[in-house]
C-alpha cells in the first residue's frame, strides 16, 4: 500500500511505554441503508479480532462481552506512571503507518456518513503495549485488536501484527490494514445503531443465538473493511498483492481455521474463514455499503 509521506490522523492516541496496571477482564442516527436489520458490533479484529481462538482460548473471556461493552471486566490501577513511547524504529514506522490508514477510514467514512445527511464521528485508536485500561476493561496483548463501544476507541497492541505474520501466516502492510479497517467498522456500527441494538436484544437471547447475531456483526465489519479497500483502490494506493494479503488475512482468522475444527459452528463468533473471505470480498467488489447488509437472510 502507498502510504509514506501521507497525511496521518489526529485521532491517535499512543499510550506505548505506559504502565499497563492489573490484568483483569474487560448514537447517531441510521444510515438509511440495511446496515442490520436484526440489529446489532464492536469486536475485534475486534479481535481482528477479538477472534474466538483469541479470547476464548488465551484469556478465557466471551469475545461477545468487548463487542457490547459489556463482561464486567475488573478495572485497573488509576495510578499508573506515564512514560514516553520506546524507542523501536520499527514499531514507530507501524504506528505511522497506522494513522495513514486510519486518516483513510475518516476520509471515507466522512463522506458515506454526509450523503446521507449524518456527521461520523471518528474514533481515537489507541496504540499500548503489553495492556491498557479501556472502558470496557483491560485491554491486553492476548485480546487482539478491539473497538470498545463504551469509550468509541479502538485498541491495538503493535505486536499483534508480529502474530498476524508468524502465527497466522499473514504477512503485509494490507493485511494490517485490514485488521485495523475491520475494527473501524465496529464503530461505524456503533453509530448507526447495529451495535446498541444488538446490546438490548442479546439479554433476551440464548448464548447460542447471541454466537449467530455476533458472526453477523463481524461478518458486515470485514464487508465495511472490504468497502475501504476498494476506496483506497480508487484511489490508485493499492501495490500489486495487497488485495491478497487481506484476503489472505480473512482466511487465517476464521474460526473454524484459528479452533482447527474442535469447536463446534454454533460456538463460533466471528465467522468461518469461507464467510470472512466472501464479505470481505463483496465489499471489496462493490464499494457499497448497501450490499454490506449480513443480517438479511443466509451468510
Amino acid at each position: 500500500m502507498k502510504w509514506q509521506g501521507r497525511e496521518r490522523s489526529s485521532n491517535i492516541e499512543d499510550r506505548r511505554g505506559q504502565g499497563g496496571g492489573n490484568i483483569g477482564g474487560m448514537g447517531g442516527g441510521r444510515i438509511p441503508i440495511p446496515m442490520g436489520r436484526a440489529g446489532g458490533g464492536g469486536l475485534g479484529l475486534v479481535g481482528i479480532i477479538v477472534v474466538l481462538g483469541i479470547i476464548w482460548f488465551a484469556t478465557g473471556q466471551n469475545p461477545i462481552d468487548i463487542l457490547t461493552g459489556g463482561g464486567g471486566g475488573t478495572t485497573t490501577s488509576q495510578n499508573q506512571q506515564w512514560a514516553p513511547p520506546p524507542s523501536n524504529a520499527g514499531e514507530d514506522e507501524l504506528a505511522n503507518f497506522v494513522g495513514v490508514v486510519v486518516k483513510d477510514t475518516e476520509t471515507l467514512w466522512g463522506e458515506v456518513f454526509q450523503q446521507n445527511n449524518l456527521t461520523y464521528q471518528p474514533p481515537k485508536v489507541v496504540l499500548f503495549s503489553g495492556a491498557t485500561q479501556s472502558a470496557c476493561g483491560t485491554a491486553q496483548s492476548a485480546s487482539g485488536p478491539f473497538y470498545c463501544p463504551n469509550d468509541k476507541k479502538v485498541y491495538i497492541d503493535l505486536s499483534f501484527y508480529d502474530q498476524l505474520r508468524r502465527q497466522f501466516g499473514a504477512p503485509g502492510d494490507f493485511a494490517q490494514a485490514y485488521v485495523i479497517a475491520h475494527e473501524i467498522g465496529h464503530a461505524v456500527q456503533d453509530q448507526t445503531g447495529v451495535l446498541p441494538e444488538f446490546n438490548r436484544a442479546r439479554a433476551t437471547m440464548s448464548q447460542e443465538e447471541q454466537n449467530a447475531y455476533s458472526v453477523r456483526v463481524e461478518l458486515q465489519a470485514d464487508c465495511y473493511a472490504g468497502v475501504w479497500a476498494n476506496y483506497v483502490n480508487r484511489e490508485n494506493l493499492l501495490e500489486q498483492g495487497d488485495t491478497e494479503e487481506a484476503i489472505t488475512a480473512a482466511n487465517a482468522i476464521g474460526d473454524d481455521t484459528l479452533t482447527r475444527g474442535q469447536v463446534a459452528e454454533r460456538n463460533f463468533t466471528h465467522g468461518t474463514s469461507a464467510q470472512r473471505m466472501a464479505w470481505l470480498k463483496k465489499g471489496m467488489q462493490t464499494g457499497d455499503v448497501s450490499q454490506c447488509d449480513t443480517f438479511k437472510g443466509s451468510i
